[in-house]
């Protein structure tokens, strides 16, 4: 009796102390892509880890050149239980028909951590994936992504004057980068589903942003020229059915953006809030230094 009476209380003193709240986040960077300064998916997670290495009970694991992987004799192969304990994923990497996660098995592997209720994260590239079957995972995993030739993504400026009241807006205040911000995202089209998707970034493109061009294809496309005067979004947070929370953000093009304290920070805010950890009141407070932002980049010519 003694001893259960003490395991109980060292049990309740752990969860009061936060050590039965240690999360771990893992961040899947990408493999490199496009010049140097842009698609820096490596030097970016490697910048979110030396952000949050100074919040209690969190830790941060970066995987570089995509997907984890182990070697078996001589060759690489999937190690996709390096995933299998964490509180949340990030996906900071190429998409499309590229994307990490449409590799393989691993889209059957996504859903079991969106069954788990893992956090999941898709930033920049990595929020596009083909229409069908993997629009429809993003669906589950997300509530929304980028479908070639529907959403669209032109470099400008958004000014991000006002926020709604959310953890992951927490000490966030008005900021613009210059990027390549997608929108027009295709959007769960569940309507009890969309009720728990909430934009927190959100702008009115110009018309000349709207008449282009796009980075690719060029554009114009006529749906987006009759939306003018819409606000659309750039940064969404999904509850999903189970539980589980997850992200979606469109920037993050051009390196040197994460600079911005603003930016940043809603990113860092949003991977404590999908790993279900608690986010600062006034947001997460890091030491990032411009030099930092010159560190990590990929060897590229």
């Amino acid at each position: 009796m003694f001893r259960r009476r003490l395991l109980v209380a060292l049990g309740l003193a752990a969860a009061f102390t936060g050590l039965a709240a240690d999360k771990r986040i893992v961040l899947i960077a990408g493999r490199p892509s496009h010049p140097p300064g842009m698609h820096e998916f490596r030097a970016g997670c490697l910048l979110f880890q030396q952000a949050l290495s100074a919040v209690p009970g969190v830790t941060v694991q970066v995987f570089s050149n995509g997907w984890p992987t182990k070697v078996e004799g001589d060759r690489k192969v999937d190690d996709s239980a390096q995933l299998e304990n964490a509180d949340a994923v990030l996906i900071y990497a190429d998409g499309g028909g590229g994307h990490p996660a449409l590799q393989a098995d691993r889209l059957k592997f996504m859903d079991k951590l969106e069954a788990k209720g893992v956090g999941l994260g898709f930033a920049h590239y990595g929020v596009e994936v083909p229409k069908g079957e993997p629009g429809e995972a993003m669906h589950r995993w997300a509530g929304g992504y980028y479908e070639h030739l529907f959403s669209v993504n032109p470099m400008w400026k958004p000014d991000y004057t006002s926020f709604p009241e959310h953890p992951v807006t927490r000490g966030v205040k008005p900021f613009a980068t210059h990027d390549e911000w997608y929108f027009n995202m295709r959007w769960v089209p569940d309507e009890k589903a969309k009720a728990r998707l909430k934009p927190l970034l959100v702008a009115r493109p110009s018309d000349d942003v709207r008449k282009g061009p796009y980075v690719y294809p060029q554009g114009p496309y006529k749906h987006i020229i009759a939306e003018s005067g819409r606000q659309e979004t750039m940064m969404w947070v999904f509850e999903r059915e189970n539980g589980g929370r997850s992200f979606g953000f469109t920037g993050g093009h051009t390196h040197a953006n994460w600079g911005d304290a603003n930016q940043r920070r809603i990113l860092l805010n949003a991977l404590l809030w999908i790993a279900k950890a608690d986010v600062p009141a006034n947001g997460v407070a890091d030491t990032i230094a411009d030099t930092a932002l010159r560190m990590n980049l990929d060897p590229k010519k």
